[in-house]
């Protein structure tokens, strides 16, 4: 954009002369002036092409992109003590210089809770409500971070906001419970699936939210619970910001596919902890090897619920653990698995130390924005030794 005289300012006098001067002085400085006027001219004449006319200013965007990194031994501990100096990062290949430097701690936190209410899910949701409860205790600080809390299984439903009330998040976590299966598996009374929620079935929570129509048979929407809370909810949001998904890994029904739910959560620059936790027991042959079905093409409604409606063909079996990988590795969060060694409580505590101990680094791509396409980080430490836990890229269109 330029900036230009209006027709108004450039006539308006330039105020009087309040001392008087002799004619012929005046005459000869005012002969200066037009000569000196004309030279100007010449000379910026001389410096475009004839015809030209001079081009707009043009207004240059600057990006800073901000990479959130943990990093770790290669015993588990985690790495504090390092400077700007001990990392090498990269975009697409190129090597790019590191212009801010922090060890993050004290920034917002926004985090989000996403709990598979799945029928597999059903013998271990009491653990979930527990820990979680204790987790969101501990973790969040008092009028400066927040958290939301979300359940999914053949919908999607928010069952509570952003807020930083500990009171209304437990309030939300009492909600937490799986659906009532329906008769014979039919699943399409017009009243299988308000039972189950106590408002009546119009959606939780959320202003205007209550699309979908959900209710026919068994469910697990994965990918729509991760892609809706990273578009509709953390992508609003300033500082810090993790989802973390309680599930089995298994996806049945979404209308989003793994590969979009991981584009929202990038493109919201938002980390995803992942903890399998799998019932072997469960329904439909529980844990993650239950039968399930990738997420099929296109795109989710609103929050509140967001129905499948989709229908079943030869379903494919699924390796949730490797799908939950995925979903952490490329958004910079990380994957854990539940297990009588390694209970839930014990992941929970992993979780709140990665991220009250986290490097904050930006830099400005040595390559102009042009075009809105995915770019690979790659952020490594100079030591071997050390393992560097960031997210893979970013969009730049975004």
């Amino acid at each position: 954009m330029r900036i230009t005289r209006t027709a108004k300012q450039a006539t308006q006098p330039r105020g009087r002369v309040t001392k008087c001067q002799p004619w012929g002085s005046q005459r000869l400085g005012f002969v200066l002036a037009v000569i000196l006027l004309l030279l100007a001219n010449q000379r910026l004449g001389s410096q475009q092409p004839a015809g030209s006319q001079q081009p707009p200013a043009i207004a240059v965007k600057v990006k800073v992109v901000n990479v959130l990194a943990t990093v770790r031994t290669k015993h588990g501990e985690i790495v504090r003590s390092l400077t700007k100096n001990d990392f090498t990062l990269e975009e697409d290949g190129r090597p790019q210089e590191i212009r801010y430097f922090s060890q993050e701690t004290d920034l917002p936190l926004t985090l989000g809770l996403l709990v598979d209410t799945s029928m597999s899910q059903q013998r271990v949701l009491g653990q979930e409500r527990s820990a979680s409860s204790t987790f969101l205790d501990q973790v969040l600080r008092v009028d400066k971070d927040q958290a939301f809390v979300i359940h999914f299984d053949r919908e999607v439903e928010l069952l509570q906001d952003l807020t930083s009330s500990r009171q209304k998040l437990q309030a939300a976590l009492e909600l937490l419970q799986t659906p009532q299966r329906p008769q014979e598996d039919r699943g399409d009374s017009p009243d299988s699936g308000s039972q189950r929620w106590p408002d009546g079935g119009r959606g939780g929570g959320r202003p205007g939210g209550g699309r979908g129509g959900g209710g026919r048979g068994g469910g697990t929407h994965l990918y729509d619970a991760v892609y809706l809370a990273s578009n509709e909810l953390m992508k609003k949001q300033q500082g810090r910001k993790a989802l973390i998904v309680l599930s089995d890994g298994v996806d049945r029904g979404s209308k989003e596919t793994l590969a979009s739910a991981v584009e929202a959560a990038q493109r919201a620059d938002t980390l995803v902890y992942s903890i399998l936790f799998a019932d072997q027991q469960g329904y439909g042959g529980g844990g993650y090897g239950h039968p399930g079905m990738g997420g099929m093409g296109g795109r989710g409604g609103g929050m509140g619920r967001h129905g499948g409606g989709s229908r079943y063909p030869q379903e494919a079996r699924q390796d949730g653990k490797k799908i939950l990988e995925q979903l952490s590795k490329q958004t910079g969060g990380r994957l854990f698995e539940v297990s009588s060694k390694h209970p839930l409580e014990e992941t929970y505590a992993q979780i709140q130390e990665e991220l009250r101990n986290q490097y904050s680094l930006g830099y400005t791509p040595d390559r102009p924005i042009t075009d809105p396409r995915y770019r690979k980080i790659t952020l490594t430490a100079n030591r071997k030794d050390l393992i560097v836990q960031a997210r893979d890229g970013y969009y730049s269109g975004q």
